[in-house]
């Protein structure tokens, strides 16, 4: 694709390329990372208590996408069908009829009453990781809490880049007393303890995924102003930027067509770092109970439970690996980038 006629880099762009190729570990990472993500994208066709397809008297239903009533079926209550109810199940294989399953056949709150054992059960074939204290399958909230822990940080990371950007690009375009008061604001905004008045905040509100994305979207956008606005204060004064203001561009044009492009090389290898922050803040306050809403499928969560139920390690080792990876692709992510961009790099000795 990136070789095709209709799809050309820069020199400039393909040197950056290549040198991100050339650190293996951070450009396989990209791959399974994507491959990750992916695959939680469509969790509720792998991970789901809903057949996938439903074949019954010559007609085709699609209950992971659309809602059926037991009576289309034949059964005799117009609420919504139970599939795993073995009533409807035989109902449907009577009639000719068959379902077809996602691989794992557990919502992220669908509670296991067959257990043999009292919750949290220890692995077994019905349950791959086990189940939590309420009976609830490991895999599939670890499944749908990756989802949301990604989701979530790319979130926040980018809304918080555009306005760290912003912020740091008039600081530094401007200077003078817009930069003064500016960076002191900075200093009081950035000494406050923000873990506490997350809690506090949280504590006000009924949490949700919006409402902490915006709670901690109050903080985390002072990450990026720092090297934004050294960016600026370097480039306004350089030629091209003179000779631009002399043609009578406007200030607008000045920072985000001449100054910003160049900026944005310095910060873009601070994102990943950026979202592996954001990551373990959302899981810090579902640790602590003031995270996403109760029974929400969280890593955070699933931590909290490990350290309440002792005798159940496989709760807090599923979480703690599944964390573990998605952060150390992040890093190597993050490194191969940083490498990528940075021009004392050679693009062809890669990383000895």
């Amino acid at each position: 694709m990136f070789n095709s006629p209709s799809f050309k880099f820069s020199p400039v762009a393909r040197r950056r390329l290549d040198r991100f190729r050339s650190n293996r570990r951070g450009y396989w990472s990209l791959w399974l990372f994507l491959l990750l993500f992916g695959l939680s994208l469509g969790a509720e066709f792998i991970v789901n208590d809903q057949p996938l397809l439903i074949k019954h008297r010559d007609k085709l239903y699609v209950p992971v996408l659309f809602s059926y009533t037991e009576t289309d079926f034949g059964g005799e209550f117009a609420t919504e069908a139970d599939y795993r109810d073995p009533y409807l199940s035989d109902l449907i294989e009577q009639a000719g009829g068959w379902l077809l399953w996602p691989p794992i056949r557990y919502y992220y709150d669908t509670i296991n009453y067959e257990l043999t054992m009292p919750a949290p059960s220890p692995p077994s074939r019905e349950n791959l990781l086990g189940t939590d204290d309420q009976g609830r399958d490991v895999v599939a909230r670890l499944v749908y809490g990756f989802r949301i822990s990604v989701l979530f940080g790319l979130c926040l990371t980018f809304f918080g880049s555009l306005v760290g950007i912003s912020v740091g690009a008039i600081q530094g375009y401007y200077g003078g007393k817009i930069d003064l008061l500016g960076q002191r604001f900075l200093e009081i905004w950035s000494g406050l303890p923000v873990l506490y008045l997350l809690i506090i905040l949280s504590s006000f509100v009924q949490p949700n995924f919006w409402w902490l994305l915006g709670i901690m979207l109050l903080f985390s956008w002072m990450s990026l102003v720092g090297v934004v606005r050294a960016e600026f204060l370097r480039g306004r004064n350089l030629d091209y930027v003179r000779a631009a203001k002399a043609l009578g561009a406007d200030d607008l044009t000045v920072m985000f067509r001449h100054i910003l492009p160049n900026a944005v090389v310095a910060t873009i290898t601070f994102v990943p770092f950026i979202l592996n922050a954001s990551i373990t803040t959302l899981t810090s306050l579902d640790f602590l109970g003031f995270g996403m809403v109760p029974g929400s499928p969280s890593l955070g969560e699933l931590l909290a439970q490990g350290k309440a139920n002792l005798h159940a390690p496989w709760l807090g080792l599923s979480a703690f690996f599944v964390l573990a990876l998605m952060l150390s692709l992040l890093v190597f992510i993050g490194e191969a980038i940083r490498d990528a961009f940075d021009p004392h790099r050679s693009s062809g000795l890669g990383r000895r």
